[in-house]
């Protein structure tokens, strides 16, 4: 389990780390976002899919829906909700396997709450808010399969 600590003082700077994630991010991946609400889960998503070429006001909360699909840019996104889902059948019922099992970037907003339907292997970022503008981004690779992963953006973000 490798991981890597982010600091972004700024909006700019989580763009940053969006631009940088969509350099890194292998094709297939699962991403699990942990933090409290308002903590920037979906607006790093935003800043990873615009940098992937998905038109920035494209982007929104999947909150209410449960997932977006993004099929705008290079590769397709997937953006799922777990906060209002009462257990991991109804997140099952969203066949994310599916979705998993396919070239796109998979993204769990509140992935601690499905955490047993999430692959043994991915990447888990958590975002704690520092100050108003501030956040800590903590990227995680569970498993090992991602540690590559881990020191590319190591490298990036130096």
């Amino acid at each position: 389990m490798l991981q890597v600590i982010f600091r972004a003082k700024n909006e700019s700077d989580t763009e940053f780390l969006g631009q940088a994630l969509a350099q890194v991010l292998p094709d297939g991946v699962v991403i699990s976002l942990l933090g409290t609400l308002g903590a920037g889960k979906t607006r790093l998503v935003q800043a990873v899919a615009e940098s992937e070429g998905v038109p920035s006001n494209t982007v929104s909360s999947p909150t209410f829906v449960l997932i977006r699909e993004y099929r705008e840019g290079r590769r397709p996104i997937y953006h799922f909700d777990a906060y209002r889902l009462r257990d991991d059948d109804e997140f099952l019922e969203l066949g994310p396997d599916e979705y998993f099992d396919s070239e796109g970037l998979s993204f769990v907003e509140w992935g601690d709450r499905v955490e047993g339907c999430l692959p043994a292997n991915r990447l888990q970022i958590q975002i704690s808010i520092s100050d108003a503008d501030e956040r800590l981004f903590e990227i995680v690779s569970i498993g090992c399969k991602y540690d590559s992963v881990i020191k590319k953006l190591q490298t990036l973000l130096q």
